[in-house]
């Protein structure tokens, strides 16, 4: 790392300065840049990573920072990765583990009929650490529908690059996943590619590096303005919750919770899965029944990239509602695009700042929450119960009244252009588009609306 990031660190002793990336292109093109910097390590631990323009870029990348003498360490998740497995295997350099890998790498989708209680459980971290002072967490995986504006599957997404303390805490995490019975070397479970496929060219490719090498993204990484100082905390699970023996108040969300207190004013919740179970429902009707505003923003059926768990979303929609919990879903490709103003201002052109929320998104995929206008969470953790029970998740909690007040505000101002409001007249559904009132569900027809009104009674909804 350079000697201005440094600087910038040892100015704000056991504090972690941190910004938002909403942007996609932008949060590709920081993560190339920290590689580049980085001198002495890179710690990688991702879900999915796909074999795509980004995901090939960022390996290459890698294996030219292992070949500049940086330690490499690559934590993939087994489930996630398989696109890219052999290639990684292959690249010289680099370190590679698996977490909780099949025992069958062929006929993959065989594990499934006997062992899938195991591998059920996944690792959904999301992190890139370098050199223990500069980290990037959050909710995007690698692959193009995360990172490029053109995508027709783009994800509106977010994550956060942070430096200073954090970075360490984010190191020691890494560690113990690295070490844990679950991460198994990839070498173990096969061979390299005898001869490395050439990484095609492309105009997407060209331009992420590009990005990459711009004067803005080094502005982002190098100077103060763009950075808000805060206290950060890193949580996450442990690896043992991937064997289920992990003890309660070890886990994420109960540690979340003690670490949050109680919230008085305000709790804005954005969940990609939005699966609250009767706990959570409670819990967030509860928070309301006192005065508390709770608003919650999903995905549509129309913007899921994963129907099913709409299924098991949908009926609790009437009983959050009464309860008093202000429900939004996004709309989509269809929908209009929101100005949050969290890009770095270099970033803006024309006084129009580029959004996570954008019109070409068809699907939302950021978990976040917003406490009191002071508490900011951003991390890998849905509000739904594969997040709570069965996958490993990772988040930090930022203790920063200036930045959850803006992205409050943000929000605020932007939900209902990209998002309808749910409400409930006369006890019947209806979607809230500006002045008019859409029933039934957009998207929808009966045969749609009866099967998953069936699918939604299936006591299947953990498994997804």
């Amino acid at each position: 790392m350079t000697a201005a990031l440094a600087h910038l660190c040892d100015a704000h002793p056991g504090q972690s300065g941190v910004q938002l990336l909403d942007d996609g292109p932008a949060a590709l093109a920081v993560r190339l840049l920290l590689v580049r910097r980085a001198r002495i390590s890179i710690d990688i631990q991702y879900y999915i990573w796909r074999n795509d323009v980004s995901g090939r870029l960022l390996l290459d990348e890698l294996a030219a920072a292992a070949a500049r003498g940086v330690k490499v360490r690559l934590l993939l998740d087994d489930f996630g990765c398989a696109a890219i497995e052999q290639l990684a295997a292959s690249l010289p350099g680099l370190e590679v583990r698996l977490f909780n890998p099949g025992r069958l790498r062929r006929l993959r989708w065989l594990n499934a009929l006997f062992d899938f209680p195991r591998l059920n459980r996944r690792m959904h971290n999301k992190s890139l650490t370098v050199d223990g002072i500069a980290t990037v967490i959050g909710g995007r995986n690698i692959g193009d529908e995360y990172f490029d504006a053109s995508h027709p599957a783009l994800s509106a997404d977010l994550d956060v690059l942070a430096i200073g303390a954090i970075a360490a805490a984010m190191t020691a995490d890494f560690q113990r996943y690295w070490d844990c019975a679950a991460a198994v070397p990839l070498a173990q479970l096969m061979q390299p590619l005898a001869r490395l496929p050439p990484a095609l060219p492309s105009p997407q490719r060209d331009l992420f590096l590009a990005a990459a090498d711009g004067d803005v993204t080094h502005a982002m990484v190098d100077e103060a303005r763009d950075f808000d100082w805060a206290d950060v905390r890193m949580l996450s699970d442990p690896p043992a919750k991937i064997a289920g023996a992990a003890a309660e108040d070890t886990l994420l969300l109960p540690r979340l919770l003690a670490a949050l207190g109680p919230v008085r004013r305000r709790l804005l919740l954005v969940s990609a899965y939005f699966i609250p179970t009767a706990q959570g429902a409670a819990l967030l009707g509860g928070l309301a029944g006192q005065g508390v505003r709770v608003d919650v923003l999903t995905n549509s059926l129309l913007s899921n990239n994963v129907a099913l768990v709409h299924a098991w979303y949908a009926p609790w929609r009437q009983r959050l509602i009464a309860a008093g919990v202000k429900l939004w879903e996004m709309r989509g490709a269809a929908g209009h695009r929101a100005r949050l103003g969290l890009v770095p201002r270099r970033l803006r052109r024309n006084g129009d700042p580029t959004s996570f929320f954008r019109s070409s998104a068809s699907a939302l995929h950021a978990k976040t929450f917003i406490a009191d206008g002071r508490f900011l969470f951003v991390g890998s953790m849905n509000f739904d119960p594969r997040s709570w029970r069965l996958n490993t998740e990772l988040g930090f909690l930022i203790d920063s009244p200036a930045l959850a007040s803006r992205l409050e505000a943000a929000l605020d101002a932007s939900l209902p252009h990209f998002a309808w409001a749910v409400e409930a007249p006369g006890g019947r559904l209806a979607w809230r588009e500006d002045d008019r009132l859409i029933q039934p569900e957009p998207g929808t027809n009966l045969a749609i609306r009866t099967l998953f009104r069936a699918l939604g009674q299936l006591p299947l909804g953990h498994l997804f």
